[in-house]
């Protein structure tokens, strides 16, 4: 699968980040001294949190601001004002990558590539980047959220969860916001882990208020009504300020005073309405018009307010202090206090209700003009002009799911009308694909009926529609399970959809190699993945372009092509060390996909590592394929290396991650290396009981959860001493295998079958069973898959060996026998030796003496080993002294009888 529901996708270009969101708000001259806030500030640096709570207009920006300022010297800052659009996790992370850019260069390189994709990367492998980059900066790091109340329960809280839950030493976090956020503030405040401002902290103390309304504000007020304003207010900020405001040139300061009185709500409302009625009307007016706008500089002001006066107007609204707030140094870019603001836009509407749909359209058409789609279509829909709306999404929407900002696209398209997108019948289609792309495919099958239904839509522009809505179609068919459905609706799509729409095809080839996988047709879906690369390649999706390697190369092994599937894995590697990616999701897959091959070829310490890294990165993800896989294969590893209780460990997780999943052929896979476990552990009693439960929830699984069945049920049987009743089980997957391709299925069957045939004496027959599938394995270079059935496939190698000795002539070398019966472990020798071997024989040691015994030369034996005679005859000597023998002919003797060979 290339999308799934719970991850997070691609950033915002950097060229498109509102750069002012990354700076803190200037600080204003006659700033009053609070050095009881910022001693607090400074003891919260060795925690982890910094949290400062309180309603609007308490001062929790301009404190920050200023406690920043004076530090900047100590510490790389990154702050980020949030707005409501940072809900979106693309955009969160975006900005919070810019805001660490602009703290120290070139950190979070690796996220940006990872985000940058068409599939949504899960947040904590967002995260456990980001902390990675954190802990290298060489200086501390203070990280500021301010306006967090914005954010809605989501992605965004779970990241700084996982953020606070992972702090490096050298980074702290500061929060600011309105209300306390959803985080896990009590674990963090019970290990003091968290300081703490909030509005009893930030409100004026007398002194404070003092200071403020003289030196800030140049009022010069008496001690009793400086007492009675502080009273009134209770320290609050925005009230004082705007109090302050309205006593400015006012005769009878302490009537006013007296006067002033309410709750902060009617206070706010008094002290508005009286700052805005003392202005003369040009600002009033400006100050009422330019209220729709969430930022604006002077152009945009001038857009809006058809006039000519933006500049001027900003420059004389931030010196009277009429709550403006610089947002960059340059002092083009302001915004209003919040409150302000809103009051403002609520004085509009009741005052000229009819003009703010043309303010609205007017912004909308100056953020288009600027290329800011995200802006212009927020403005369109609150003018409302619906059908100006509908022409931006279209472009927009689709920029918008290509950068991974889906949840965005979404609220675009859930905000627009139905009679809207009737007239425009591709926003149904990209509905129900950011529909889809949320993981609510029954939610997106109206939308597509609408697409079938729309009218007025012919030639080429229909074929697009019809096909866009069959590879979303398949898209929720493979959401839902429905393999087969998914390969005829994704065929449906690619024979629609144009050449040259690779975005559209890239997930419909996608969903269609998934498929076919699953049902087991892995011919078809290798071509449908080589060609799912391709689009991705030459669209230019990073993400698409890996994943689409990464499950062709699977498929390869799955067919027995392991020098291919080794290829494109390596290919794969390559990619991403070139695009610097190594972060994706799907890089753990490859890794994973690397491990079983490393494992297949006997190469346990690699396997093992690479094994490890893939696990890591796919419990971030969560895909239930990729763990039961990485499990499984991480559990012969460690079975091979004799650690028998970390091998049930990983089989255990395999089968709770399966389970949970409700996954026919995961269930089936976990359970199958389960009950091989408990075999070879002699448990067949559990092993059975494993086995019968698998067999009651079977219903209705796939083809290839099929095939996993039957080699378990015939293992068992063999272990149970029934070997014609497992012979059985074994010829119709064989059949099918050989029909299907799957060749690395059937050297699997074709060694199971020679073990039962083996079991029944029949051995002749075993050996040539046996020989074939050797013969296919040997090009590839398998080992495990013989090895790993254990002692009774090295008496039957050893029988193999003695008849290719014995004929002169085989498919199979002797070099490849003398491989894997020295893989294969030494119990039964050591046994039977009963002690008399002095040491054990090594590995090469073994594999020297299988060729010796072979009849190879000293010369043919280095030429097989890729060694030196010099190194030939140094194995032969510690043979002959590890055996008790002088020569050739007795040391291969011995051997057999101890059964080494």
């Amino acid at each position: 699968m290339f999308i799934e529901s719970n991850r997070i996708g691609p950033t915002i270009a950097p060229q498109s980040l509102v750069t002012t969101k990354l700076h803190a708000p200037t600080t204003r001259p006659n700033l009053v001294a609070r050095p009881r806030l910022r001693e607090a500030l400074d003891r919260g640096e060795g925690r982890r949190l910094t949290l400062v709570s309180a309603p609007a207009g308490f001062g929790k920006t301009t404190l920050l601001a200023e406690w920043l300022e004076e530090r900047s010297a100590e510490y790389a800052v990154a702050w980020v004002s949030l707005d409501g659009s940072d809900n979106d996790p693309a955009r969160f992370f975006s900005y919070l990558v810019g805001a660490l850019r602009e703290a120290e260069d070139g950190i979070g390189d690796g996220i940006l590539a990872a985000l940058d994709a068409p599939q949504s990367p899960p947040v904590d492998v967002v995260m456990g980047a980001l902390v990675n980059d954190l802990a290298e900066i060489p200086r501390e790091v203070v990280v500021v959220l301010d306006d967090y109340h914005v954010v809605d329960p989501g992605p965004v809280h779970e990241a700084v969860s996982f953020l606070l839950e992972h702090m490096p030493e050298n980074v702290h976090l500061v929060i600011a916001g309105r209300t306390d956020p959803p985080l896990p503030l009590p674990r963090l405040h019970a290990r003091g882990q968290m300081t703490e401002i909030r509005a009893a902290d930030l409100r004026f103390t007398p002194e404070e208020a003092s200071a403020f309304l003289r030196d800030a504000m140049g009022l010069a007020l008496s001690a009793k009504d400086v007492a009675a304003l502080e009273g009134i207010t209770e320290g609050w900020i925005a009230a004082l300020q705007l109090a302050a405001l309205s006593m400015q040139d006012r005769e009878n300061v302490s009537g006013f005073v007296e006067s002033f009185s309410g709750s902060n709500r009617h206070v706010l409302d008094f002290l508005a309405e009286e700052v805005l009625e003392r202005q003369p009307e040009a600002v009033r007016r400006f100050l009422l018009e330019t209220s729709v706008l969430e930022r604006m500089n002077a152009a945009l002001c001038d857009a809006v307010t058809d006039r000519s006066d933006g500049q001027e107007m900003l420059e004389r609204l931030e010196r009277e202090n009429l709550f403006v707030v610089a947002l960059d140094d340059e002092r083009r870019w302001y915004r209003y206090h919040h409150l302000f603001r809103d009051f403002l836009r609520g004085r509009l509407g009741r005052e000229n209700p009819e003009l703010v749909g043309e303010l609205h359209l007017r912004a909308s058409v100056w953020y288009e003009d600027n290329r800011l789609d995200s802006e212009a279509i927020s403005h369109a829909l609150s003018a409302p002009d619906h059908e100006r709306a509908a022409r931006l999404i279209e472009r927009g929407a689709k920029a918008a799911v290509g950068r991974g900002e889906v949840p965005t696209a979404l609220r675009w398209l859930e905000a627009l009308p139905t009679e809207a997108k009737r007239r425009h019948p591709r926003l149904f289609a990209d509905h129900a694909l950011a529909l889809a792309l949320t993981g609510r495919p029954n939610d997106a099958e109206p939308l597509l009926r609408e697409v079938d239904q729309a009218t007025g839509i012919t030639g080429e522009d229909r074929r697009f529609l019809l096909g866009f809505a069959s590879a979303i179609r398949s898209w929720c068919a493979s959401l839902r399970g429905d393999a087969p459905e998914a390969v005829e609706l994704a065929r449906r799509a690619l024979s629609l959809l144009p050449e040259e729409d690779l975005r559209q095809r890239l997930i419909a080839a996608g969903s269609m190699g998934d498929a076919l996988r699953t049902v087991g047709d892995l011919a078809s879906a290798s071509a449908a993945l080589a060609e799912a690369t391709e689009f991705g390649l030459a669209a230019g999706h990073t993400y698409g372009t890996l994943a689409a390697m990464t499950m062709h190369a699977r498929v390869q092994a799955e067919r027995g092509r392991l020098r291919e599937a080794d290829e494109t894995l390596r290919r794969a590697l390559r990619f991403v060390s070139e695009r610097g990616v190594g972060l994706l999701p799907a890089t753990g897959v490859v890794h994973i996909g690397m491990g079983t091959l490393l494992y297949e070829r006997d190469d346990l310490d690699e396997a093992e590592r690479e094994l490890r890294r893939g696990i890591e990165l796919a419990e971030r993800t969560r895909e239930v394929t990729d763990l039961v896989w990485g499990y499984v294969a991480l559990s012969r590893t460690k079975r091979a290396r004799g650690d028998e209780e970390g091998a049930l460990e990983m089989a255990r997780e395999a089968d709770r991650v399966a389970r949970a999943s409700g996954a026919d052929l995961q269930i089936a896979l976990a359970a199958s290396w389960m009950v091989r476990l408990r075999i070879s552990h002699g448990n067949l009693a559990e092993a059975a009981t494993t086995e019968q439960e698998r067999a009651a929830n079977a219903g209705g699984a796939t083809d290839a959860a099929r095939v996993v069945d039957k080699l378990t049920s015939a293992r068992l049987l063999l272990a149970q001493g029934r070997p014609d009743e497992a012979l059985g089980l074994l010829e119709e997957p064989r059949e099918a295998a050989e029909e299907a391709g799957r060749t690395g299925d059937l050297i699997e069957i074709l060694a199971l079958q020679a073990l039962t045939l083996w079991a029944r004496n029949n051995k002749e027959r075993a050996v040539g069973t046996l020989t074939q599938a050797l013969a296919l394995a040997e090009p590839e270079g398998y080992v495990r898959t013989f090895v790993d059935e254990g002692a009774a496939m090295r008496d039957l190698l050893s029988a193999t060996l003695g008849a290719r000795q014995r004929s002169g002539a085989s498919r199979v070398s002797t070099e490849y026998l003398a491989k894997l019966l020295a893989a294969l472990p030494n119990e039964k020798a050591t046994a039977k030796a009963g002690g008399r071997l002095p040491e054990p024989l090594s590995a090469r040691e073994t594999e020297v003496l299988a060729l010796m015994a072979a009849g190879e030369s000293n010369g043919e034996i280095a030429a097989r080993l890729f060694i030196s005679t010099t190194t030939v005859k140094t194995h032969v000597n510690n043979l002959y002294r590890k055996l008790g023998t002088s020569s050739r002919t007795r040391a291969a003797a011995r051997a057999r009888d101890l059964g080494l060979i």
